[in-house]
């Protein structure tokens, strides 16, 4: 079966699921209904109605029902997600623990979890509870030891060069501009995502061609992502509304040629041809008895040894990265990054950096990086 890339499907959720090929999707974002299980009406100080989720689509007769419907859609997912896909579920206090172990229960391998720190939360009118600032993502893996994709590079890039934490503060609702709103004015989807949560969850976890699916398409920010950002999309969704609000938000959206050397934003590491530490040692770049420096560090230095392990000023043998570990007190650690050597000039330069000269001197690259 050919996949409907691109393309809205209507009807039940798990119906249009099982009706996929089997391993064919590489990354999954659900938003399920939360069961909120309101059941008063909200208002504020002022007595003014607050617009809280009231639809029907959220409401379940019981946990039991939830969770079935639950363990449905999930199951539907893993049969089609590829072994190296990943999936994103949000939700709230209210459903995500549940979510969560049914996921486990299905054997998918949990990544982490990511909280969306929201900058303006609706507070508690009633002043009886904390406010809820934050809503819960899972990320998983088909499971336990899948490879999957995580471009981390690239969430440096949005984080100022600085390793993305799993609390991501610096999204808020969707408002302004971006609320999606109906022929009357209003807001079409009580529980639209804003775009800038979507950017990163895509960004991160796909390449440009992946095929990106949502079971719960609703108002379609996750087509509208996937689309600037040059991934295929398909969406389920039931409500006749929805698919007509989602559609035109989507066709209306016009990105960039599309361009492999700017969308591309996989690690140069990860992608480029393989040298060994051992190559750079028998090929004269570096030379037995040659100090490293750990850190630019010039306490904490190793020596090369013929073998091209490495031995510490405290006496510890092993590989670049071993023996930056052992520094590290046992943490991982990439010894192209951490270990330097001093140049002629007195200046430091890393390892990875003597490994990209050798690959360009030696024409490893079908085009040499610019």
């Amino acid at each position: 079966m050919k996949l409907p890339l691109n393309q809205i499907l209507k009807g039940d959720c798990v119906e249009n699921l099982n009706s996929l090929p089997e391993k064919s999707i590489d990354l999954i974002f659900a938003d399920p209904p939360y069961n909120l299980q309101l059941q008063n009406e909200l208002h504020r100080p002022n007595m003014s109605k607050v617009d809280a989720v009231d639809d029907n689509w959220d409401k379940f007769d019981s946990f039991q029902a939830y969770d079935e419907f639950t363990r449905a859609w999930l199951t539907a997912c893993k049969r089609i997600l590829k072994p190296t896909g990943s999936i994103w579920v949000i939700g709230s206090y209210h459903n995500i623990f549940r979510v969560g172990t049914i996921m486990q229960d299905l054997g998918f391998w949990m990544l982490n979890d990511v909280i969306w720190v929201k900058t303006n939360p609706m507070p508690n009118f009633r002043g009886v509870r904390f406010t809820n600032a934050h809503e819960t993502m899972i990320w998983a893996s088909s499971g336990k030891g899948a490879k999957y994709t995580f471009n981390h590079q690239a969430m440096k890039g949005l984080n100022e060069e600085k390793q993305m934490r799993s609390d991501w503060w610096l999204l808020s609702l969707a408002t302004g501009s971006e609320r999606v709103k109906d022929d009357n004015g209003d807001k079409a989807h009580s529980t639209q995502k804003p775009e800038p949560l979507l950017y990163r969850v895509i960004l991160s976890s796909s390449n440009p061609g992946d095929v990106v699916l949502d079971p719960f398409f609703g108002s379609g920010t996750t087509g509208a992502v996937a689309k600037r950002l040059h991934r295929n999309w398909i969406g389920l969704e039931r409500e006749e509304k929805y698919i007509k609000v989602a559609q035109k938000r989507i066709d209306a959206i016009q990105p960039e040629m599309f361009d492999p050397q700017i969308f591309d934003v996989k690690s140069k590491s990860k992608s480029a041809p393989k040298v060994e530490f051992s190559v750079l040692v028998e090929n004269g770049l570096l030379q037995s008895g040659q100090k490293l420096f750990f850190a630019k560090d010039k306490s904490r230095f190793a020596t090369i040894k013929p073998d091209t392990q490495i031995r510490t000023v405290d006496g510890f043998e092993g590989s670049i990265h071993k023996a930056g570990s052992h520094y590290m007190n046992g943490a991982p650690c990439n010894g192209w990054e951490h270990w330097f050597l001093r140049q002629e000039n007195g200046n430091l330069i890393s390892l990875g950096d003597v490994r990209e000269k050798y690959r360009i001197e030696n024409g490893l690259y079908d085009e040499q990086p610019s």
